[in-house]
């Protein structure tokens, strides 16, 4: 059985600081790095992975995710192959539709069946990627290309409910979850997870535990900063309608202490990885930290995020 991989989200302000971020993650001992591509603000991060995999020799990169409305297929085909050129065998690809108010709001996208968004997305991106060519036409996805020489890239996928990880089972390399608790984790995502793959025919792909995490002692600090940084996801219909299912209803209204002592792997440098490695041993094929920044102490809540996940993630391995 392979062992689960350990690794850090990266937040930075543009695409040097990316770059830079990644080099200390790998320096730190991490596995993998990942990164949010289409936030408010930010710089292009695939363009930065480009410079990151010339000045490292290691660490897997990863999107989670790559938002699917803004930008075709074949553009993130292509964007792809680049980055396996640049670092054979060490990028992941990671999808999602997001969410329906960013693409209402920013892009003026319908966003009608998402999940019909994705399934299509990642037939799509399948063929084109691991087999060079495409002839697909969906109600949502249209796609007919060729690329000269395919790639094995893994295509994983964002997943909330269980439907959406029945899909990832169905049809992606694995699924990436965020804001889940840990037992909706084991009794909703994994069963479902493995529906979809049985049903296809196929292994079950890998879960990616995307998981908040604050190297912090100081139990109300974390939830505080948890409340700033992560309450809006409370106020969206499909996390509300996840959390009531997980045994955390009206999160809309505020996260509970309760729900944020499940949702945040927090405590000392020990305490943290003790939290990820548990996620480990519950079936996660992949666990992802996102580090919860302190905004008036920047780099040190990096890099007590960092040693924490480097100490995971040579543990684990």
């Amino acid at each position: 059985m392979t062992k689960p991989v350990v690794g850090v989200s990266i937040q930075a302000f543009d695409g040097p600081d990316s770059a830079a971020q990644i080099r200390q993650a790998e320096a730190a001992g991490i596995a993998a790095a990942w990164a949010t591509i289409g936030g408010a603000g930010g710089a292009d991060v695939l363009t930065a992975f480009a410079v990151a995999l010339e000045q490292t020799e290691r660490i897997l990169l990863g999107t989670a995710i790559v938002q699917t409305y803004p930008r075709h297929a074949i553009t993130l085909a292509q964007q792809t192959v680049a980055l396996e050129q640049f670092g054979p065998g060490r990028f992941r690809l990671g999808i999602g539709p997001a969410h329906k108010g960013n693409m209402t709001t920013s892009y003026g996208y319908e966003f009608a069946a998402p999940l019909t968004n994705l399934k299509e997305y990642l037939t799509v991106l399948r063929s084109l990627l691991h087999e060079g060519e495409v002839d697909f036409e969906g109600s949502q996805v249209t796609a007919r290309s060729r690329i000269r020489t395919p790639v094995q890239t893994p295509i994983m996928a964002s997943a909330l409910r269980p439907r959406s990880f029945e899909v990832c089972g169905e049809l992606s390399d694995g699924a990436i979850s965020w804001m889940c608790p840990k037992q909706y984790l084991v009794d909703e995502a994994l069963p479902a997870l493995r529906r979809g793959a049985e049903e296809a025919g196929r292994e079950m792909p890998p879960l990616v535990a995307h998981v908040p995490i604050a190297v912090n002692e100081d139990r109300a600090a974390v939830h505080a900063l948890a409340r700033s940084q992560l309450g809006f996801y409370g106020g969206t219909p499909f996390y509300a309608a996840m959390f009531e299912r997980a045994g955390f209803p009206n999160s809309g209204d505020g996260y509970s202490d309760e729900l944020l002592d499940d949702l945040v792997v927090s405590g000392s440098e020990e305490q943290v990885v003790a939290g990820l490695a548990a996620l480990a041993d519950a079936g996660m094929g992949e666990v992802l930290a996102a580090p919860l920044i302190d905004p008036d102490d920047r780099e040190t809540s990096i890099t007590a995020s960092f040693a924490a996940i480097g100490r995971a993630s040579k543990e684990l391995s």
